[in-house]
């Protein structure tokens, strides 16, 4: 059993999770994940971590309610504890000192591209970072993503805060301002990595934004997944033009090799019956009241 020891209500539907695990506070670096499952009936979902502290053993993950897990997941209080905490899984990003790198994180998605920032930050990068939500309530991180980051630029799809439109309008737009004429020949200026992570179209359109620039762009798969070891083939994606596993040979990929379109239909593959699902559970939660 995995106690949580701490809450925090980030936005609505949106919670961050304090978890006693020291095995892997011990071992686990930016841009792996866990695999999680609460009770002895439910499924195993992956989260990404968005902290880890070395010296108490307390790793964090975010969490939005979707679904029934997460809505059991966010039900959860402090004091209460998770039946199965697996990992660090997957592998870890790439850390070091590239240069100039903008992080863009849509969503929940800025919870994992927090911890990369802050490595790639200690390793001398200087951090340019795009962070947007639906609204300003959905916006989750900002101070911390403030600390990490040399330029900070938030966005929102209805204009509550900062930019009004996605993070890949407002990346399309910096990159042109930034890359093209004569700010082009400044090498202080040159991106040498962007990373993006949130959801896929968000991941796709940014890969979309950033190919004709010629900038290397990595993206994080968010693929279904069962037991994040490789065994099972749930997660596969195509990459390359080849058969790729998000759990062993990501999550993290060239966002330009990636097949969007068949990650997006890969998704959608149980919405029936994860809506059934949901409707039982909430049915079921009505009766106990």
């Amino acid at each position: 059993m995995y106690k949580i020891v701490k809450k925090e209500k980030l936005a609505e539907d949106i919670d961050r999770f304090y978890i006693k695990a020291p095995l892997i506070a011990r071992k686990v670096k930016a841009g792996q994940f866990v695999i999680i499952r609460i009770n002895e009936d439910g499924e195993r979902i992956p989260l990404t971590i968005a902290g880890y502290n070395r010296s108490n053993g307390i790793i964090s993950i975010v969490s939005m309610k979707v679904g029934k897990t997460t809505a059991l997941l966010s039900s959860l209080k402090e004091g209460d504890s998770i039946l199965d905490v697996v990992g660090p899984l997957g592998n870890a990003s790439e850390i070091e000192n590239f240069g100039r790198v903008i992080c863009v994180g849509g969503g929940v998605g800025v919870a994992p591209i927090f911890p990369i920032a802050r490595e790639l930050k200690k390793t001398g990068n200087y951090i340019i970072s795009i962070i947007g939500a639906r609204s300003k309530d959905l916006l989750i991180l900002k101070e911390e993503m403030e600390d990490t980051s040399d330029e900070l630029y938030i966005c929102s799809d209805d204009g509550s805060i900062g930019y009004h439109g996605f993070v890949s309008d407002f990346l399309k737009e910096y990159l042109e301002k930034n890359l093209t004429g004569n700010a082009y020949k400044r090498k202080d200026k040159r991106i040498t990595r962007i990373i993006a992570i949130g959801p896929a179209l968000m991941m796709a359109s940014v890969a979309g934004v950033t190919r004709p620039f010629n900038i290397k762009t990595i993206v994080s798969l968010n693929s279904i997944m069962v037991d994040g070891t490789g065994m099972c083939g749930a997660c596969r994606v195509e990459v390359g033009g080849k058969t790729k596993f998000v759990c062993v040979n990501g999550p993290e990929f060239d966002g330009h090799q990636v097949n969007f379109g068949l990650l997006l239909s890969r998704q959608k593959i149980y919405c029936d019956q994860e809506k059934e699902c949901m409707d039982i559970y909430e049915h079921k939660c009505r009766l106990d009241k």
